[in-house]
């Protein structure tokens, strides 16, 4: 998902003042010896942070149906994760790099919510749209000058993006067969009868034959 999410960034960049520009677009570490081998105006997409989004966290599952509508997997509520990119301009004069960062604030604007259709990959087919937040207020436990100090660099003017991602939590969890028959249920007689549905299966019984009665002589008693 990071990485689709570096592609979404990139083609925004690309777009309204600074589409045909020509200007790069960098994701690598904005450090001193990066600094000094850059041959042209850049755009630096720096990804510092990723952390989640505990506050969007959700438990159970939901169903995912077949092309008949039947449940095959139950697949659990995606993890947010706050993908924190800084995003600074890199030209010989810093009159330039402020137009570049404004074209950069005015094209990313628009954006405040990506529409799955808009979003490459996997992160398209969730189905879920990506907030995404511009310039915001600094969150981190970690400081701009903390971060730039890490670089090896000097503090520059910098734009805060911040994208909340839908990562997948679990595999799928594989679903049951469907119920084909209703449960059915059979009670006999409280003398060990069937009951009278299966009465007519039983096999018949012969009945035995009657004895013949015996009977007295002349003088002989019972």
């Amino acid at each position: 998902m990071i990485h689709e999410m570096d592609e979404v960034l990139k083609g925004l960049l690309g777009r309204g003042p600074l589409a045909g520009s020509g200007i790069e677009v960098s994701f690598d570490a904005p450090t001193r010896d990066w600094a000094a081998r850059r041959n042209g105006p850049v755009i630096n997409s720096y990804l510092y942070d990723i952390r989640e989004e505990t506050a969007l966290r959700q438990r159970g599952h939901t169903p995912v149906h077949d092309s008949e509508g039947l449940v095959v997997k139950r697949r659990r509520p995606p993890r947010w994760f706050r993908l924190a990119y800084l995003v600074t301009a890199w030209t010989k004069r810093p009159q330039d790099e402020h137009r570049l960062l404004a074209a950069a604030l005015s094209t990313l604007l628009p954006h405040e919510l990506l529409a799955p259709s808009t979003l490459p990959g996997a992160l398209g087919r969730q189905g879920l749209s990506v907030p995404l937040n511009v310039g915001g207020s600094q969150t981190e436990s970690r400081s701009l000058a903390e971060i730039w100090s890490a670089l090896g660099g000097e503090l520059k003017p910098s734009l805060d993006v911040v994208a909340t991602v839908p990562f997948p939590s679990h595999p799928d969890d594989d679903a049951g067969p469907p119920v084909t028959t209703g449960a059915a249920v059979r009670l006999g007689g409280i003398d060990g009868t069937p009951p009278p549905g299966e009465r007519g299966h039983r096999p018949h019984q012969i009945a035995a034959a009657p004895r013949p009665a015996h009977r007295l002589r002349p003088g002989q008693q019972r």
